[in-house]
């Protein structure tokens, strides 16, 4: 593709750009449509997380999508007691969450092929979801999930190259 800064006035004095024909369209480029569900752009962030912080994600929406659970922490916070979240506890939570919902997922049989759109591949995986026995799952962990179903590959390397989770912390840690 010609570089789309050389050849005609910006109107700028000096700089030079050169609007690119139609067919010079490069799709790299191209803006999201306006119309896309804002769940399904939130998705297509997930997606690009690094696998960590996407399994620590999971693990924090467990506990937020979890009723009883935040229900605790904010009395524990009301009475005074200091609460900490610590990451690797939050990216444990999120490997054991995954391999729960993975009994389900792979029940229900082997993963379509992938299309080509991230968006078009979150709304089929978030379909496919929706009829798995995930229990109660709230908006949060079925958005980390999806994504964790979309990268199965990186998701399930990084949960056997991990060191053993040895360290027995609950979740939240009194001071």
């Amino acid at each position: 593709m010609p570089d789309p800064f050389a050849g005609t006035s910006a109107g700028i004095s000096g700089a030079t750009a050169t609007v690119p024909a139609p067919d010079d369209y490069d799709p790299r480029f191209a803006l999201t449509p306006v119309d896309e569900p804002a769940f399904t752009e939130t998705g297509v962030m997930l997606m690009g997380l690094d696998t960590d912080r996407l399994l620590a994600g999971l693990g924090m929406a467990v506990l937020a999508d979890d009723p009883a659970q935040v229900m605790l922490a904010v009395d524990r916070l009301r009475h005074g007691v200091t609460a900490t979240l610590d990451y690797d506890v939050l990216v444990e939570t999120g490997v054991r969450r995954w391999r729960s919902a993975r009994t389900a997922i792979d029940a229900m049989g082997p993963a379509a092929a992938t299309p080509v759109s991230l968006r078009r591949a979150w709304e089929q995986t978030v379909r496919l979801l929706s009829h798995c026995d995930l229990g109660d799952v709230g908006p949060a962990t079925l958005a980390h999930l999806t994504a964790c179903r979309l990268r199965r590959d990186d998701i399930d390397r990084f949960d056997a190259d991990r060191r053993p989770f040895t360290t027995e912390r609950p979740l939240t840690t009194e001071n």
